[in-house]
């Protein structure tokens, strides 16, 4: 695999430290945090002003199917690789670990995606850990802004991707059992010294009914909403028939909401 060559004017340039950016998104189990990935990757893709990292950090890894590419060989592969096979520990022992993670790449139209696969399995590999991610730290600080689907909760995303989050976005429904997750999640991100999370928001996912009420419960909660995505009939369109997210029109209703979003962030 090789870097992905959409923007062929930014392959010689390195983003700035002052404009380097890294987005997570997480939330409860079927919330819609791929969906919001998935359209942040395509919004900020189809401008072809910057560099763009998407990363699955998701066990599922359903990131490559609603972007409607392949998942090429995961980090989760990689680490095995390295504990189990002594040829492949010799090879990557003479490469720079960003190297590493740079052949693990799938290149799209208009960003790379890197996929983690599964979590670690039970054993302390913490060197081998260390090592990758420092890999994927030093290849991020190839890209403008990094998007990175996570699983219910940030804490993988240190152990597993990167030390630093500029912005973390919760996603969740209008359920009580959504908002105190997504509650519960923010405190941790927010209070949790390994964590890096410099901001954390709540998107509210196929949103119905008044803002008023439900603001007056977030603000309750101690949440602060950064905005709201409608219930949106292409989307369970395009689930229903496998269709992949990045292909919805750009004025569909959650497209719109969602670059909405990304004015308040970038």
């Amino acid at each position: 695999m090789k870097i992905s060559e959409a923007h062929p004017s930014l392959k010689s340039y390195r983003p700035s430290l002052d404009y380097r950016r890294s987005i997570a998104v997480t939330g409860k189990g079927g919330a819609g945090k791929t969906m919001l990935a998935t359209l942040m990757i395509k919004i900020l893709a189809r401008s072809g002003k910057r560099r763009i990292l998407a990363i699955d950090a998701d066990s599922c890894v359903s990131l490559p199917y609603a972007l409607g590419t392949i998942a090429g060989e995961t980090v989760s592969e990689i680490r095995r690789e390295i504990i189990e096979v002594p040829e492949v520990k010799r090879r990557i022992a003479d490469q720079h670990i960003r190297t590493v993670m740079k052949n693990a790449l799938v290149a799209a139209k208009g960003f790379d995606l890197l996929v983690m696969g599964r979590p670690e399995e039970p054993g302390c590999f913490c060197a081998v850990n260390d090592l990758l991610r420092y890999g994927i730290d030093m290849l991020s600080q190839d890209y403008d802004i990094t998007v990175i689907d996570g699983e219910a909760g940030p804490e993988q995303l240190n152990r597993r991707v990167l030390k630093n989050i500029n912005t973390l976005l919760v996603v969740a429904d209008l359920s009580a059992r959504s908002l105190q997750a997504a509650s519960t999640i923010i405190k941790v991100a927010l209070g949790h010294g390994r964590v890096n999370v410099e901001k954390a928001f709540l998107i509210l996912n196929r949103f119905q009914g008044k803002r008023e009420s439900i603001n007056k419960i977030a603000q309750e909660m101690g949440l602060e909403i950064l905005g709201y995505i409608p219930e949106d009939a292409n989307v369970s369109q395009y689930d229903g028939v496998g269709r992949p997210l990045l292909e919805l029109p750009a004025d569909s209703p959650s497209v719109v909401a969602v670059r909405r979003i990304l004015r308040q962030i970038i």
